[in-house]
């Protein structure tokens, strides 16, 4: 016996595949059963949808400092996030209100769904969201969506069928084209019982009130006809036989229960809306005096769409459509031709960018005479806006760039197809820092000689662009006076501000409702990137690849030089985004001297450790008790606390001690700043009992500061030989050269390449030459750190930040 081969393997997984996706065909009678334990079996349009939406569950996210609960299948997670929908939750949200009105048949079954937007907010990646997801959802066996097909030989004889043209396969099965509801056979009344026999309090009311599709229908009549002339009393369940009609189930995709109309998609309203006549075949169709629907193309939208969604893109292409689509939602009914009319079960949503609006208010100032008022009535929006939250922004730029799927916040696999999470408790902060906003990335580009290279976009670089490009969309006129615009993008990001003591959340401010509507989209960052990463660079380096890295600080500034070229933007807009890019740029440059002084200084950082037995010495000393050692109880260590305070907060001098005993100054310090965190972290954990060794150092910010804050003053401090001014070439040998060989291998411990952490480090250093031999390091001296003025120190830090 041979092994299987890998073409076997893959055909046998694609039958697999294939045989998952479908039930086989049944009678009318199995598919009724189905309906009565599974109504989705038989649900509406807006129904069927809404059961796809739910079936993914939902995480709870913030965003703009709300915190909101987000349907998982807007993350698109049949695709590994390829489409999904970042931000906009809560206009998310209201689109699946509006189903579920609509889905209990709530007056919302009137409504067009509108969603509105400039370009580049995720209108596109919506619809996409939608196929994929309702693709999926019909694959599986809660989400089975069922048809009828036909077949009208073997009676008395009769060779016909049901096939285009003359002649035909005798034994050829016919689809609705239209995907028409299988319950759709019966007769109102039955039907009418089938769904209350159907219903229940949980549920909603199935699609019963649909009538058969013309093309069905002259099956149907066909096959009675004929039976009524044979004297048959079971006239239905002559018709229905298994050997004339069966259920079937189909995957629902673009053109079998999604229609979506383009832009670029022509032909008369009816032809657009429903189909057209295939003049040809009327010649050979048998018609008994009229129209045959056997010649009809039914390749409109609302015959693609009939049984789930039907999408007009661009909708202000199509505005001449929109007036023409209000009969649908009021009575479910459209006309092929003058005599034949088509039942029509859809969810009908419309896709546009704001000139839609320009479109529908050309008449408004007629007031009552308006034509369109109807339609506008008959609409209910949503509004899609630019992201205002920088880490989701980060990682739609990130997927624009490189392709990657995934979405910001969402571990891989939690929001797997199918398999909802029980636990949806957790807050998703989809803006928080993460490694989407400050990693590099690294890609393969190739020139015009086809020649390959790789180039890499510096860390910060990505969330640099994403910040810019956030802080473009944000209002400034309804900034308080103590926030700047990117205070307010972090508050947006991460739903709060701590300022020494003081926390400032997103709900402690009022903005504005303006936030989003206009400012830089990503696709005008995702262009400045591409022509960076192709274009030739002048740096130079004898050993590292430097003219390969693209930094923050050149993107930010391609950004601002390529406005004026692009189309998009008005010259107010253009000077209004320039002067947004200095407080970028500086946020950029604190951000890597940050990366900088904490690389030179990692193996000076204060433990964990370290910071509790000082804490533990402190809080004993305050108390006058002993504190346990390895040898027995002992008297808290003076010297130690002394040594932690001068040296490694460099908080106080020789001068503000007695020997190891400390002065006033000293002493309320321990008080109002350890001590009195200490105090709070023990009243928010009251009731259990409460040790210093069962504290959290990293919830109390005045000691977490400790363990995690580096700054100027500490590394001038560690390393007085350093000179800034020799980094970029330092003599062998020397202090400069030992912190920065140090420094470069820790930076690339952290995520940079040699050249980036070459190149940002040279920039650091090259902005402190001129305050580095003034810089103070005297601990209670240095700025940020004096007392407050009443004798006690305003926080517990090791320097400005």
């Amino acid at each position: 016996m041979t092994d299987t081969t890998d073409g076997e393997r893959f055909r046998r997984a694609a039958d697999e595949r294939l045989q998952q996706a479908y039930d086989s065909p049944m009678s009318l009678d199995t598919y009724v059963e189905r309906v009565l334990t599974n109504p989705i079996a038989a649900a509406s349009g807006p129904r069927y949808l809404l059961a796809a939406i739910e079936s993914q569950g939902t995480r709870t996210v913030e965003e703009r400092g709300e915190e909101l609960d987000r349907y998982r299948f807007f993350d698109d997670p049949f695709n590994d996030g390829e489409h999904a929908v970042l931000g906009n939750t809560a206009a998310l949200n209201a689109f699946v209100d509006d189903l579920r009105a609509a889905a209990a048949g709530r007056g919302n079954d009137e409504k067009i769904v509108w969603i509105d937007g400039p370009t580049a907010t995720g209108k596109s990646e919506f619809k996409r969201c939608l196929v994929n997801g309702l693709r999926e959802f019909s694959k599986t066996d809660a989400g089975r969506r069922y048809t009828v097909e036909w077949n009208v030989t073997g009676t008395s004889g009769s060779a016909r069928s049901l096939s285009y043209g003359s002649g035909g396969d005798a034994t050829a099965w016919y689809r609705s084209p239209v995907q028409i509801q299988p319950l759709a056979v019966f007769p109102d009344a039955i039907r009418a019982e089938i769904a209350e026999a159907a219903a229940d309090e949980t549920t909603y009311p199935i699609a019963a009130d649909i009538d058969l599709d013309p093309f069905s229908r002259e099956a149907y009549d066909y096959l009675e006809s004929t039976y009524r002339e044979e004297g048959r009393r079971d006239l239905f369940s002559a018709v229905s036989d298994r050997d004339h009609l069966r259920v079937t189930s189909y995957v629902v995709d673009v053109g079998q229960g999604i229609g979506v109309l383009h832009a670029e998609d022509d032909g008369t309203p009816k032809e657009r809306l429903v189909g057209s006549w295939m003049s040809g075949m009327l010649r050979e169709l048998d018609s008994r005096g009229r129209k045959n629907p056997q010649a009809f193309s039914y390749d409109g939208v609302l015959s693609q769409g009939n049984g789930v969604a039907t999408i007009v893109e661009d909708a202000s292409q199509h505005a001449d459509l929109l007036q023409r689509l209000l009969n649908v939602p009021d009575e479910n009914r459209v006309k092929l031709d003058k005599g034949i009319g088509m039942d029509v079960d859809t969810q009908l949503i419309v896709i546009s960018n704001p000139d839609l609006d320009a479109e529908l208010d050309r008449h408004a100032e007629k007031d009552g005479a308006d034509p369109l008022k109807a339609l506008k009535r008959r609409l209910t929006r949503h509004e899609f806006r630019y992201l205002t939250d920088r880490g989701l922004e980060a990682g739609l730029l990130r997927r624009e760039i490189t392709g990657q799927t995934g979405v910001p916040g969402v571990t891989v696999g939690e929001s797997g197809a199918n398999s909802p999470p029980d636990d949806a408790t957790a807050v998703d902060r989809q803006g928080e820092p993460d490694d989407h906003v400050r990693a590099a990335v690294r890609t393969t580009v190739r020139d015009d000689d086809g020649q390959t290279r790789q180039r890499e976009l510096a860390p910060h670089a990505v969330g640099a662009a994403a910040l810019y490009a956030v802080i473009t969309r944000l209002e400034a006129d309804d900034l308080p006076a103590d926030i700047d615009l990117i205070e307010k993008a972090r508050l947006y990001e991460t739903g709060e501000l701590r300022r020494d003591e003081e926390v400032i959340t997103a709900a402690d401010v009022a903005f504005g409702d303006d936030d989003g509507r206009t400012g830089i989209p990503v696709t005008y960052t995702r262009d400045v990137v591409a022509d960076l990463l192709s274009e030739e660079s002048d740096r130079g380096h004898p050993s590292l690849p430097v003219e390969r890295v693209v930094m923050p600080h050149d993107v930010l500034a391609a950004m601002v030089d390529r406005l004026a070229d692009a189309p998009v933007f008005s010259r107010g807009e253009i000077k209004e985004f320039e002067s947004r890019h200095t407080a970028v740029a500086e946020r950029v440059r604190e951000q890597q001297q940050t990366d900088v002084i904490d690389a030179a200084l990692a193996a000076e950082t204060v433990s964990t450790e370290t910071v509790a037995e000082y804490v533990e010495h402190v809080y004993a000393w305050d108390a006058d008790e002993p504190v346990a050692t390895d040898r027995g109880q002992k008297s808290p260590d003076a010297l130690a606390m002394k040594v932690f305070e001068t040296e490694t907060l460099g908080r106080f001098d020789e001068d503000d001690y007695r020997g190891t005993e400390p002065t006033d100054v000293v002493a309320e310090f321990r008080r109002e700043q350890v001590i009195r965190a200490l105090t709070r972290y023990a009243w928010r954990n009251r009731g259990d009992e409460f040790s210093v060794e069962d504290v959290d150092l990293d919830e109390i910010p005045e000691l977490q500061t400790v363990l995690t804050t580096n700054d100027l003053a500490d590394l001038k401090r560690r390393f007085p030989e350093l000179d800034p001014g020799e980094w970029a070439d330092p003599p062998a040998d020397t202090k400069t050269e030992q912190v920065k060989t140090a420094t470069i291998d820790r930076m690339v411990e952290q995520g940079y390449s040699r050249a980036s952490a070459e190149l940002t480090s040279r920039a650091v250093m090259r902005e402190l030459r001129e305050t580095w031999a003034t810089l103070s390091t005297d601990g209670g001296k240095r700025a940020g750190l004096e007392d407050s003025g009443d004798g006690s120190s305003t926080t517990l830090t090791r320097g400005d930040r």
